[in-house]
């Protein structure tokens, strides 16, 4: 089955993650650039810019102001530990802001940073957290009531995909799920 959605967020953290040939669909696709511990060189992380430039993806870079305006990137991820009002000061760079919450109080607090979209966690119960609470569907949904502008991340892989359907945000977003088996998914999207 296939999933239609307008917006789907692929979480990588480094430009090794995902093979950009793989997408296809134009204007639906955005990248968050999430470098944690690689150190990747400004060279290829430009290329990088460059192709999803041609390609018409969206490319954000997590938490790194000066990062993002090297590269000229479409916006910056202000991840949900990051508490900075700064951030406000990127918008004279026509920068779009998307942030990342766990909770209302979060997501109170992301609009106030001036966040257009926001990614909510987890939508699904996550491999590498079993005991941690997940949402679910018809919750995620409730919380769309209270804010239109709500991407659902966490726990969503090959074998749940389907469910978002039932989802009424207008895309997902995907973390560890586009590194293990990037092709798979991606042909699944329109």
């Amino acid at each position: 089955m296939f999933i239609r959605k307008n917006k789907y967020f692929f979480i990588i953290e480094s430009i090794k993650d995902i093979d950009l040939k793989n997408i296809k669909k134009r204007d639906k696709f955005s990248i968050i650039y999430r470098n944690k511990n690689n150190i990747e060189h400004l060279s290829d992380l430009l290329n990088f810019r460059r192709t999803c430039k041609l390609k018409s993806i969206k490319f954000y870079v997590a938490n790194n102001a000066k990062l993002a305006v090297l590269l000229n990137s479409d916006g910056i991820y202000m991840s949900a530990f990051n508490k900075s009002l700064k951030v406000l000061s990127l918008k004279k760079f026509n920068f779009t802001i998307i942030g990342s919450a766990h909770n209302l109080q979060e997501i109170t607090f992301k609009k106030r940073q001036g966040c257009k979209v926001i990614l909510f966690s987890k939508l699904f119960l996550v491999n590498y957290d079993k005991k941690a609470s997940c949402l679910g569907v018809i919750k995620f949904n409730n919380y769309l009531k209270i804010n239109k502008n709500l991407i659902p991340l966490g726990g969503i892989s090959i074998n749940n995909l389907n469910y978002l359907n039932n989802v009424n945000s207008e895309g997902f977003a995907l973390l560890s799920a586009i590194k293990k088996k990037p092709a798979n998914i991606i042909n699944r999207l329109f």
